[in-house]
C-alpha cells in the first residue's frame, strides 16, 4: 500500500498536525494545552507524544545524520543542544527537512511532510528508526 507523505502510518492525522504537536511539546506544552490548540482528543496527542518520546534519541541520530549527508555546505551548522532529547529530535528533524529543500530546490513541500517522506511515512512506529550496527 502505498501512503501519501501527508501520512503517517497507523495515524489518522497528516504529518503537519502531528509536526506541530511535536513542535509545541518541543517548545514546552504539555498534552492537554496541545490537543486543546489542535482540536484533537488529548489521548491521540499524548500517544503521539509518547511515541516520539520512546523513541527521540534514534529519530535524533537519523534526521542528524541525513543532515549532514544532505547539506550543500561541508561546514554545515548543526541544530544547537535543545532542552531534552524529545526537542533536540524535532531540531534534528526539523533541520534535515531543510537540508532536503536547500539541496533539491524543487522540494517545496511542507517541513513535516518532507520528514513523512525521508521516514517512508513511519516517524511514529514503534520499530522505526531501525538500530544501526
Amino acid at each position: 500500500m502505498l501512503l501519501p507523505v501527508s501520512g503517517l502510518s497507523r495515524r489518522a492525522d497528516v504529518v503537519e498536525v502531528i509536526g506541530a504537536a511535536l513542535e509545541m511539546k518541543a517548545s514546552g506544552a504539555g498534552h492537554r494545552r496541545i490537543a486543546d490548540l489542535l482540536g484533537r482528543p488529548r489521548s491521540t496527542v499524548r500517544g503521539w507524544l509518547r511515541r516520539f518520546a520512546a523513541r527521540a534519541g534514534a529519530v535524533a541520530g537519523f534526521f542528524t545524520s541525513h543532515l549532514v549527508a544532505l547539506a550543500d555546505d561541508p561546514s554545515v551548522v548543526l541544530p544547537a543542544p535543545a532542552v531534552s532529547v524529545f526537542a533536540d529530535a524535532v531540531a534534528a528533524v526539523i533541520a534535515a527537512a531543510m537540508a532536503v529543500r536547500g539541496r533539491f530546490p524543487v522540494v517545496t513541500a511542507p517541513v513535516w511532510r518532507v520528514a513523512s517522506a525521508v521516514s517512508r511515512g513511519s516517524l511514529l512506529a514503534p520499530s522505526w528508526p531501525l538500530p544501526t550496527s
